[in-house]
């Protein structure tokens, strides 16, 4: 604890502590060791309580990415299940390639009392604990026997939390009676350090190799990734897209990279995107990725830009050259910087421009219909979208995960400002939203924090409205009330098919839950309420800018409707034997489009 007190992280010229806190659920296997030394920093090193172990790992997650990776937050837990509750975390953060520190608690290095309370026992390996479930998930892994051990294992890991590349979740399990011995720790090892962020520049040639490509284009597109925000590159963008005359499409972790107003955005790109952006892909020669991964959401399974050359501009040499794309490893403002610098004063012809021009027209109106009011008895989600960000704060950030909203907001939510738009799409994790929206509000605490959140997800994982209360970290949770796994279902019917074991309708029961949302949020400390229209949600949206509390606003919404503009096909795949027509009329429709999927 007082190694990573000494770890200090440049901000622009000025210097913070770069572990901003310690979420801590003690247990016997950390209580008496991590606990005590938290107790004796805790005047540098803050310790929050959490009430469920994979959720406060998801708000270390959720300040990370809010702090573009730039600060990090650690969590320490007992052994077994409160380390193996911490797994799932660690996925999400490997994922979506975000640094937090884990803790976990592990058994007696000494093995005197094996087996202990919680220990998983191998018979064929005496070395196994339940923390080897963390190496597969782990950006670094490390079980530390020997304190010595510590003097190697915690630069290793302030390497892997703080490099663009290997970023990523490091595991140090701790065996717990090591966490009670004394070691003579050299004084030099707790001495302030700074840890500067690389940037490095592209190799020449590839860099050369890149700028022939786009300055032969006649239909350039930009996608711009998580990277772009990760890399502080969101004014370069702008005026890269600017003044080369390049549309900017988005993916999940890349929205917000421009404001949705600025001339060159076409917002989301992929199986969620826009009309307008995926209309461009399709037609697109040269397709420029700036710091995205290019997961399948984003390709389209692989059938968008299936005309273009792609340029990987990534600090990742593995994304850079994904899907045959041509490498231009290197930081993002930087290659987008230089690749400027190397186009002067070449743009994109007019003709393109203007096509960008007319489409984001026609993209707009159909927009603006999917999330106006109607007449409906229960609204969609892209109505309760519509609502919510008209009584928004510009400077609002709007935080979500799973099921059938993410998508919805890819596609219809208008970023006001750069910076607004947190999503966990990497891993999609149910049950991120509210604990995540929490860690955005510890590293933005003077901004506005809307958690849009589906019962489905919201029944999975809600106990850190509780924290959020205890500590004073208002959030707005507006929880969409379709009863059941609405999107899934959507899926299913998608594929051919029927309603089964996702709406609570569709399921084996005796009686149907009437769940009761505005009293158990209000259980957990929360102002909350139920409305009816969306007028009235508008109304609550504004008004939570003013409670002191948490508040939760329920809507009902219609399980079975989204927006169907806009989009593309995503690989899902079909049973190729089925007794129902439904079914083989599916899948004939699979191979089809599955027969477009672009190889390499």
């Amino acid at each position: 604890m007082k190694y990573l007190c000494a770890q200090h992280v440049d901000l622009d010229g000025s210097s913070e502590q770069l572990v901003a806190g310690v979420w801590a659920i003690f247990g016997h296997g950390n209580v008496a060791g991590l606990g005590e030394a938290l107790y004796g920093v805790r005047d540098r090193l803050p310790t929050y309580r959490a009430h469920n172990e994979q959720a406060m790992a998801h708000a270390a997650i959720g300040f990370a990415k809010a702090s573009n990776r730039r600060r990090i937050m650690a969590c320490t837990t007992s052994i077994g299940p409160g380390a193996t509750n911490m797994i799932t975390a660690a996925a999400v953060a490997h994922v979506n390639r975000l640094p937090v520190l884990l803790l976990p608690g592990d058994v007696f290095a000494s093995r005197r009392p094996d087996p202990v309370l919680q220990q998983i026992e191998d018979p064929g390996d005496g070395t196994i604990s339940a923390n080897d479930c963390f190496r597969p998930v782990s950006r670094y892994f490390d079980r530390i026997t020997r304190p010595e051990q510590l003097l190697n294992a915690l630069p290793r890991a302030m390497q892997v939390l703080t490099d663009p590349v290997e970023c990523g979740p490091v595991t140090l399990s701790i065996c717990q009676d090591t966490q009670a011995g004394a070691y003579d720790f050299p004084v030099e090892f707790f001495e302030p350090r700074v840890l500067v962020r690389r940037r490095p520049r592209p190799d020449l040639g590839e860099l050369a190799g890149a700028v022939a490509l786009l300055r032969n284009s006649k239909r350039p597109l930009i996608i711009a990734g998580g990277g772009v925000h990760y890399s502080g590159a969101l004014e370069a963008l702008a005026a890269f897209a600017s003044r080369h005359g390049i549309p900017v499409a988005e993916t999940q972790a890349g929205k917000s990279a421009l404001a949705h107003d600025h001339r060159w955005c076409v917002g989301a790109v992929g199986v969620t995107g826009t009309g307008v952006a995926n209309r461009l892909a399709a037609e697109a020669d040269v397709v420029l990725a700036v710091g995205s991964r290019l997961q399948d959401f984003t390709t389209g399974s692989r059938t968008l830009f299936m005309n273009a050359a792609l340029i990987g501009l990534n600090i990742n040499p593995m994304d850079a050259g994904k899907h045959g794309g041509r490498h231009l490893v290197a930081d993002a403002l930087i290659g987008l910087e230089e690749l400027s610098s190397a186009f002067s004063d070449w743009c994109a012809p007019k003709a393109w421009a203007d096509k960008v021009a007319e489409a984001k027209l026609v993209w707009q109106d159909l927009a603006n219909k999917a999330l106006a009011p109607s007449n409906d008895v229960l609204p969609s989600d892209a109505q309760v979208i519509g609502a919510v960000h008209r009584s928004s704060a510009v400077d609002a950030i709007i935080v979500g995960a799973a099921g059938g909203l993410p998508g919805e907001l890819h596609k219809l939510w208008a970023s006001k400002r750069c910076g607004t738009y947190h999503m966990e799409y990497g891993y999609s994790c149910m049950g991120y939203e509210i604990a995540g929206g929490l860690g955005v509000r510890m590293a933005k605490p003077d901004t506005e924090v809307i958690v849009m959140i589906g019962d489905g997800s919201y029944l999975m994982m809600n106990s850190e409205i509780a924290t959020s209360v205890a500590m004073g970290l208002k959030l707005t949770i507006v929880l969409a009330d379709n009863r059941g796994f609405g999107c899934i279902n959507r899926l299913q019917l998608a594929a051919g098919g029927a309603p089964f074991n996702n709406l609570f309708a569709d399921t084996a029961h005796e009686i149907l839950p009437a769940i009761d949302f505005v009293k158990h949020a209000e259980s957990l400390g929360a102002i909350a309420v139920r409305v009816t229209s969306l007028g009235d949600l508008e109304a609550q949206v504004h008004a939570a800018k003013t409670n002191t509390r948490t508040t939760v606003i329920v809507v009902e919404t219609d399980p079975a409707r989204s927006t169907t503009d806009g989009g593309h096909w995503w690989d899902v795949a079909v049973p190729e034997v089925s007794d129902r027509e439904s079914v083989r009329i599916a899948q004939a429709a699979y191979l089809k489009a599955k027969a477009g999927q672009r190889l390499g």
